[in-house]
């Protein structure tokens, strides 16, 4: 590069070059080092050193990359102001000046051109080499790029983690938001907000978070796949999503640090992983509407869509927690079950229910009732951490109502048991013995006196063998109010509940509804 005239400055500092594989070293830590017995003279506090070098040349500027800790003795110092101001234009983070042999001190005029300009310079005393101060930057750099490293690691041990709670997409952003000490934003293509973290943005820079979104959005050929850029003092990212359904991943940090786009690149690939079941909000809607014709309407119109009869299974899920779970959430528990079709429902506490295709758990044998799945006996379904599960058996499309209300049943029992997964099924070996029309019959002679709430009340206490706290909690009421319920049912049927053989035939009856 050419040396401008003397007496001239460069209009603009050369473009700043990549910067180097580790993070830039705080000045303040340099001057920490007590052996080196390095003392600032002049100028800021405040500078990051991302090299050394060392010249003597009365114009080093050509020489300079920008970021370096200069370290010179002053042979061909002639005039400061002047050599400062190119310094300054080079984009050299400080100057180190050795005293001896050429200056016994440091130039009083190069330290008012230093302040005037706002280069820092430090004073190197005689008995300190240049070649210390650039091993010492080079240790500093060393212990910072480790440091760094352990940092993206813990983040990345953190996200993973996160990752694999029942609410991994929120439990993600928290993440990432704590470990870059800023906001986290999960936005879609128009801007909405589906999940955020972290600290709320002022009006003006969450508005510029959410232009810098769309500029990702892959709703057209062509947008990059990030972006960032600056609003007063806070940092903003944006990070389209895979999968294409034009989610967008919105950061905001008051500070970048050298590793925050390798932790935000981590959390991409899991919040494409995790938001892929959901394939948007138009999809999303899609398949909970699916969801829901399959379980009302005849068989004759959803056959067509399936384009099987069957076997399906049905499965009832709630948060062990008793939190409401969003859609996104419901379709990471849908993809660890190996379906797409969930029906997250309409708030206020719905279960999530999904559809499994194939034979999901083995059908239950005589007298199995509800009862939890042994592992070794399920075929696909499996305890899901955090999620309290409820499976029909497997069934053909004809009854998919019923197995509806089979898993509606089995989610009750495991919630009163505090069993992960209970598995329910129609009527099977020895009830299946008696013809179904004569069995109804009984069932409807029998249970007549009953009203519905006090039938499903006595059908689940059987099915708890009559503990009147699980029942209570399976039917979210009051114990006291089960055992009025249960002694009503007494009352009303003229039967000694407490007699086994009563119990036994109720059981049979109920089991025919």
């Amino acid at each position: 590069m050419p040396t401008p005239p003397a007496g001239t400055t460069p209009p603009s500092a050369p473009p700043s070059p990549p910067g180097p594989p580790t993070p830039p070293i705080p000045l303040t830590e340099l001057l920490a080092s007590k052996d080196l017995g390095l003392r600032r003279i002049a100028g800021p506090a405040e500078a990051e050193l991302l090299w050394v070098h060392t010249s003597e040349m009365a114009d080093p500027y050509p020489y300079l990359l920008g970021g370096e800790l200069l370290l010179s003795a002053g042979v061909l110092l002639t005039d400061p102001d002047h050599y400062v101001g190119r310094l300054v234009a080079a984009g050299a983070a400080a100057l180190g000046f050795g005293v001896r042999p050429v200056h016994e001190t440091v130039p009083g005029a190069l330290i008012e051109a230093c302040d005037r300009q706002g280069l820092p310079l430090l004073e190197v005393p005689p008995e300190t080499p240049f070649t210390a101060i650039a091993r010492a930057v080079w240790r500093l750099m060393a212990e910072a790029r480790h440091r760094e490293l352990r940092r993206v690691t813990r983040a990345q041990q953190a996200l993973a983690t996160a990752a694999a709670r029942p609410d991994p997409v929120p439990a993600v952003l928290h993440q990432l938001a704590t470990h870059l000490g800023g906001r986290a934003v999960l936005l879609t293509a128009r801007g909405e907000e589906v999940h955020a973290a972290g600290r709320r943005l002022p009006p003006e820079p969450a508005g510029a978070l959410t232009r810098l979104a769309r500029v990702v959005a892959r709703e057209r050929p062509g947008s990059p796949a990030s972006a960032t850029d600056t609003h007063g003092d806070t940092h903003l990212s944006a990070y389209a999503l895979g999968g294409g359904d034009g989610l967008v991943l919105a950061l905001a940090a008051g500070r970048r640090e050298s590793g925050d786009h390798t932790v935000a690149g981590i959390a991409v690939v899991l919040l494409s992983l995790l938001a892929a079941p959901h394939q948007g909000a138009d999809a999303a809607g899609r398949s909970a509407a699916l969801v829901r014709m399959l379980l009302g309407a005849t068989p004759d119109e959803v056959a067509p869509l399936l384009g099987s009869t069957g076997p399906w299974t049905v499965i009832h899920a709630r948060r062990t927690d008793g939190a409401p779970a969003d859609a996104l959430t419901a379709g990471a528990l849908g993809a660890s079950l190996g379906t797409a079709l969930v029906d997250a429902g309409r708030g206020g506490g719905e279960a999530v229910r999904l559809l499994l295709p194939g034979e999901a758990v083995r059908p239950m044998q005589e007298n199995e009732a509800a009862r939890p799945l042994p592992e070794a006996e399920a075929d696909r379904i499996t305890p899901q951490p955090g999620w309290t599960l409820g499976a029909s058996a497997p069934t053909p499309v004809t009854a998919l109502d019923a197995a509806d209300a089979l898993a509606a049943r089995a989610l009750a029992h495991a919630q009163a048991t505090r069993t992960p997964l209970t598995v329910d099924a129609p009527v099977s070996g020895l009830a299946a013995l008696v013809p179904p029309e004569e069995a109804a019959a009984h069932a409807r002679a029998l249970l007549a006196p009953l009203t519905a709430p006090l039938a499903d009340t006595l059908r689940c206490w059987l099915s708890l063998h009559g503990n009147w706290d699980r029942t209570a909690v399976a039917l979210g009421v009051h114990r006291n109010t089960v055992r009025q319920r249960i002694g009503r049912c007494g009352e009303l049927l003229d039967a000694d509940l407490d007699d086994m053989d009563v119990r036994a035939e109720l059981w049979f009856a109920l089991r025919q509804g």
